[in-house]
């Protein structure tokens, strides 16, 4: 049966045929390009996807609209537009009905890409549990979306601002699996890894594979599938875990709580990378991009043979 037209969903013309005939699709969050007013780095990651033979999916908000394939005259306009909100799960609805512009994070990029059919999903690094959550019940929305959306979400682990453990322990709760490609350690962001154990992989068709029968198994949800950042490009463990520690003791003399915590943090540890922490952004995003493309791939094929 053909799908039905979804009256919320404006999905482009090659990403809708793509869907149809089962080729495969990557979805992008648009958070990223707000950040980046050449809007380069987004292009580059379509690249890297379209380079590894699948399409690539840009998602935000637009006139009401979830967007799923922005055109290039929009991504410029996002990356142009100053004060676009980022739109995590919680706020789609507020954003469809305010009109408005909105760039998706991870969690609400999930949601949208699971409406519109699309099963893999790229990021540089997911969110978890903040660093003293256990006291302060800080968590991610996108480990809550992981309990409920079928897609692959393909990244380099988690932001290393996060508690890495604490958020293997809640996925692990949670039945998310979690994979490693080709490494059996948890990579964390712009480390290559942390001491965290992961299920290696060592060829994407075995975790499409490991995909497709926990799909078949356990019903709907998330699989996350991680990928150290290139060695050359990754930033020192130790110099991070420092960085952070400096930037936490910053924050709470400085009174910065809730969702301004993370930019602070993140700030404090670009500054003290030397310049470092956007080109090691950038290659984690690109390397991630083309694995996520890769895996679309061996996804589309697996499930071809079923």
């Amino acid at each position: 049966m053909a799908r039905q037209p979804d009256p919320l969903l404006e999905v482009s013309e090659e990403i809708a045929t793509a869907l149809a005939e089962g080729r495969p699709v990557v979805a992008l969050e648009s958070s990223l390009i707000t950040n980046d007013p050449s809007s380069e780095t987004a292009s580059l990651i379509e690249k890297a996807v379209r380079d590894a033979g699948a399409v690539p999916a840009t998602i935000g908000i637009a006139n009401g609209k979830l967007v799923v394939g922005m055109s290039d005259p929009v991504i410029a306009q996002f990356a142009a537009t100053k004060g676009i909100p980022k739109i995590s799960a919680r706020d789609i609805g507020y954003a469809l009905a305010g009109g408005g512009l909105g760039a998706t994070t991870v969690a609400g990029t999930i949601v949208i890409a699971e409406r519109a059919g699309i099963q893999v999903f790229s990021t540089a690094g997911i969110g978890g549990v903040h660093r003293g959550g256990q006291d302060t019940f800080d968590i991610s929305p996108d480990l809550l979306q992981f309990r409920r959306n079928k897609v692959v979400v393909v990244s380099g682990g988690a932001k290393s601002i996060l508690d890495l453990k604490l958020t293997a322990e809640y996925l692990e709760t949670a039945g998310v699996p979690v994979f490693g490609y080709r490494t059996d350690k948890l990579p964390g962001f712009v480390v290559r890894e942390v001491d965290v154990p992961v299920t290696r992989v060592d060829d994407l068709r075995t975790a499409a594979r490991a995909t497709a029968s926990h799909w078949e198994v356990n019903g709907p949800s998330t699989v996350l599938l991680t990928a150290p950042i290139p060695e050359e490009d990754a930033l020192d463990g130790e110099m991070v875990e420092a960085a952070i520690a400096s930037a936490m003791e910053q924050a709470e003399k400085a009174g910065v709580v809730g969702n301004a915590v993370s930019p602070f943090m993140l700030k404090t540890l670009a500054k003290a990378s030397g310049g470092a922490l956007p080109k090691a952004g950038r290659s984690l995003n690109l390397n991630t991009a083309g694995v996520a493309g890769a895996f679309a791939v061996a996804l589309s094929a697996v499930q071809a043979e079923r």
